[in-house]
């Protein structure tokens, strides 16, 4: 990997944000690596910015029971070496529906859309292990965790919306980018170029990102950027 990120680095000059295995670990031979040595390397193949996922959620659910920045933490170390401007938290919740908010001990949402059952209420449940194990944490209390533990950026995903092309998660992207003063990258739906006006428009979302339909050249960068100017929003051209 890191390989494929001096060769990216050397032809890419858009900053380049690169995640998975920034968490210390112990190589074959033994050698222990902090997270910290992990992401230095990163940085010195041509990374600007590293992205934390599970790392961040065990973190963040450590400071909101104890109240207390060990440290320790991968997020906390490497923001505290590169400054908080070089570390990305990507988070990846799931909508959990609730028929009372007060049912939870988790910050709920009125959705737009009602849940199987009619419900009214939902909130998002954060994620590890690539959405495979649902964590004992909202997304919004995780956000603000993050925050003060040292995160630069978050990159909300949303594992309902992922690959439906239907469009963002509108009331997710709108409770966590209201939460916290970083910037808010919104992931997860886009579909047409509708969707990145819709965003923009309805939250405080600092950036949008799409990949399937980049990737399979169903919607063409530039005419999201062409749309976004149309409708006055402002965007580099």
């Amino acid at each position: 990997m890191l390989q494929v990120l001096r060769y990216a680095s050397e032809n890419v000059f858009v900053p380049l944000t690169v995640g998975g295995g920034i968490r210390d670990f112990k190589d074959a031979n033994g050698r222990y690596y902090s997270s910290l040595e992990v992401a230095s390397e990163y940085f010195r193949s041509g990374a600007d910015k590293i992205s934390i996922g599970s790392d961040a959620v065990y973190a963040a659910e450590e400071y909101l029971k104890s109240g207390v920045k060990t440290g320790k933490s991968s997020l906390e170390q490497i923001s505290r070496v590169y400054g908080n401007q070089a570390v990305v938290v990507s988070i990846d919740p799931r909508r959990v529906y609730v028929k009372d908010p007060k049912a939870v001990e988790f910050r709920t949402v009125k959705v737009r859309n009602p849940g199987p059952n009619g419900e009214e209420y939902a909130w998002y449940q954060c994620t590890v292990s690539g959405g495979r194990e649902g964590r004992p944490i909202g997304a919004y209390e995780l956000a603000k965790a993050v925050e003060e533990l040292g995160a630069g950026e978050i990159l909300l995903n949303c594992i309902d919306c992922d690959g439906q092309g239907k469009g963002f998660d509108i009331d997710l992207i709108k409770l966590i980018s209201d939460a916290v003063s970083i910037p808010v990258i919104a992931s997860s739906g886009a579909g047409a170029v509708e969707h990145f006006t819709e965003v923009f428009r309805e939250t405080n979302a600092s950036a949008a990102l799409a990949a399937g339909i980049f990737h399979r050249k169903e919607v063409p960068i530039q005419a999201v950027k062409e749309h976004l100017s149309e409708e006055g929003i402002e965007v580099r051209m």
